[in-house]
């Protein structure tokens, strides 16, 4: 039995620390120390040991006292941080230092057998209805049996507790969220945006100013062209750029997805709805342009109209998968950040040049998260249909 105690004690602490609850695990190894110091220092004094009894008579008990007094002070501090989680917690804190008490008087030889008899009792009865309530609310979600809320409390506002965000950052699932960041986008801001890739810095092609504050942002050289994002093939149609019908159809085989065509710039792109942005978007006389495949993203380019976009980090560094890492990195420089948690993919699209499409074919400037082989496999097939 006291194997077993100091087993499951053991096996508690380490299955707190698991779930990151620091005082549990602490408060559960120590249990598991204490319950088996005690029990086998009992036991051991009580069987024989090779023909005799373990001694630990007067002049001889001065370890075992120092023992009892160290969990005894231990206990004091365990005590104090449980009554700030829950009563049963707190409970067993103090059932625990009953029982040091009893070792102490074991040591001490002036335990009563009663009162030990009555703290274990006590000590057993806690522990099977903490282990019974943590179970029973853990499987079935919710409080069927009570804890007991923590005795004390410490009062401080969540604006106390976190950090403030260096901008605004809503959820992407919320239309509220799509909503304020749009507007943000649509009056000139640089946002941080979710793409069926890699997270991306965002300005509204209406609003030239806000991609050169993209540049800024990142550090990008002047020399490096930012591509277009479209919702959907059908805007691209509507704006009929000089488009040969093998280019159609190989966009029409890749998009929506993570591969971006350049295509040959001109005034179409006006038509588009690239407006005032036209001169910053793309080179003189090219311009790369995606269809995402991530839903959130086609409808925030619905309320906005084409978005400027470049991969939101600074340049020269990894890419960022996560809305934390552009909060950080770069939330300060920021109006807004659309917070989707991980992304789809750890590296950007690939990227195609398709100017020369239909004398020479097309040519892989970058390969990303799609295959350069799988990409050109697709041209293959549109070519000889």
């Amino acid at each position: 039995l006291i194997l077993i105690g100091g087993f499951v004690q053991l096996l508690a602490g380490f299955l707190a620390f698991r779930k990151y609850d620091h005082l549990g695990g602490a408060a559960f190894l120590t249990f598991s120390a204490l319950w088996s110091s005690y029990g086998a220092t009992r036991v051991l004094c009580a069987a024989p040991v090779s023909g005799h009894l373990l001694d630990i008579g007067a002049g001889n008990t001065e370890g075992f006292t120092a023992g009892s007094v160290a969990f005894l002070v231990l206990n004091a501090f365990l005590i104090i941080l449980a009554s700030s989680f829950n009563v049963v917690l707190l409970c067993l804190t103090l059932a625990m230092e009953l029982l040091t008490i009893c070792f102490l008087l074991f040591t001490l030889e002036n335990l009563p057998l009663p009162f030990e008899i009555v703290m274990l009792s006590i000590l057993s009865i806690i522990c099977f209805y903490g282990a019974a309530a943590s179970l029973a609310n853990c499987v079935f979600g919710r409080d069927l049996l009570v804890m007991g809320p923590p005795l004390l409390t410490v009062q401080s506002s969540k604006e106390d507790r976190e950090d403030p965000l260096p901008c605004v950052c809503p959820k992407s699932h919320l239309t509220s969220g799509l909503r304020a960041i749009a507007e943000l986008l649509n009056t000139g801001a640089v946002c941080g945006v979710p793409t069926d890739t890699v997270y991306a810095l965002a300005a509204s092609c209406k609003h030239p100013q806000a991609i050169e504050k993209v540049y800024r942002i990142k550090d990008r050289p002047q020399e490096k062209p930012i591509c277009i994002f479209i919702s959907n093939l059908e805007q691209l149609r509507a704006a009929a750029p000089p488009i040969s019908p093998l280019l159609w159809e190989f966009m029409e085989n890749v998009y929506p997805g993570g591969i971006g065509c350049i295509i040959r710039k001109g005034e179409w792109l006006k038509k588009l709805g690239v407006g005032a942005g036209y001169s910053r978007v793309g080179t003189q006389d090219s311009i790369m342009i995606r269809v995402p495949d991530l839903t959130v993203l086609v409808h925030l380019i619905d309320m906005t109209g084409p978005l400027a976009v470049t991969s939101a980090n600074p340049s020269g560094e990894v890419d960022s998968t996560h809305h934390d890492m552009v909060i950080s990195r770069l939330g300060h420089k920021l109006e807004g950040v659309l917070c989707d948690g991980e992304s789809d993919e750890v590296v950007a699209s690939t990227v195609v040049n398709c100017t020369k499409i239909d004398e020479s074919g097309i040519t892989i400037v970058r390969e990303g998260c799609i295959p350069a082989g799988k990409v050109m496999q697709i041209f293959e097939r549109v070519k000889n249909r």
